[in-house]
């Protein structure tokens, strides 16, 4: 709950809601299609309706949401050829990105992403679907901050954010019961400067589930 301050200005309530709400959307917390109501989200969150009003404008232009005619707010419920579309948009931008930080890849970097990949596997030990996305997208974050793009980083951020709801649709339909094994295949290729087996398995590993709601 985002309990206002004394100090806490309008705009400080809206960025905290909006922070809150994207990562709820990012992480599959939301189902797709789930209906909202700024009403609802003003109460939730205990916050007036200025802030939350705000907040959900910036997440409609992100499309984390999607506001009807009729002012009805929904998160995305994804049609297959968008699922498609959004799945080939990680294809190219994620291999870039992995291959732009595998040169500043050190050894700490490489633990810290397998350590990361050691909680995947615990959340998905556990059945835990938002604690799964949470943690593979973390992954994936981790290593793209060396790439040093910040520009294309949040544009694949944008389509992770659009994909939150079906990655949980997603995680229900496969039943997991390991953490992807092109993570491992990555670790391999950032240990062996390998860029083309490195940009071959992020390519893999980012579009091969998506093509199992798509298809």
């Amino acid at each position: 709950m985002l309990t206002p301050r004394p100090s806490d200005s309008t705009a400080a309530l809206h960025d905290r809601l909006y922070r809150s709400l994207r990562a709820q959307v990012m992480h599959g917390e939301m189902a797709p299609g789930q209906a909202l109501t700024l009403r609802g989200l003003a109460k939730t969150f205990d916050v007036s309706m200025t802030p939350a009003r705000e907040a959900v404008r910036r997440l409609v232009a992100e499309g984390a949401f999607t506001l009807s005619s009729s002012g009805r707010l929904t998160t995305p419920e994804l049609t297959p050829e968008r699922i498609e579309e959004l799945a080939a948009i990680r294809a190219l931008l994620e291999p870039e990105l992995a291959a732009r930080a595998l040169p500043r890849a050190h050894f700490a970097l490489i633990d810290r992403l397998a350590a990361i990949n050691s909680a995947s596997a615990e959340a998905v030990a556990k059945g835990d679907a938002v604690a799964y996305i949470r943690t593979n997208l973390e992954f994936h974050r981790t290593l793209y901050l060396r790439a040093q793009a910040p520009a294309m980083l949040a544009l694949t951020e944008t389509v992770w954010l659009q994909l939150g709801p079906t990655m949980r649709a997603l995680y229900g339909r496969l039943r997991r019961n390991e953490p992807p094994h092109h993570h491992r295949v990555i670790l391999a290729a950032l240990r062996a400067g390998d860029e083309p087996g490195l940009r071959l398995a992020v390519r893999t590993d980012v579009t091969q589930g998506l093509r199992h709601l798509a298809g």
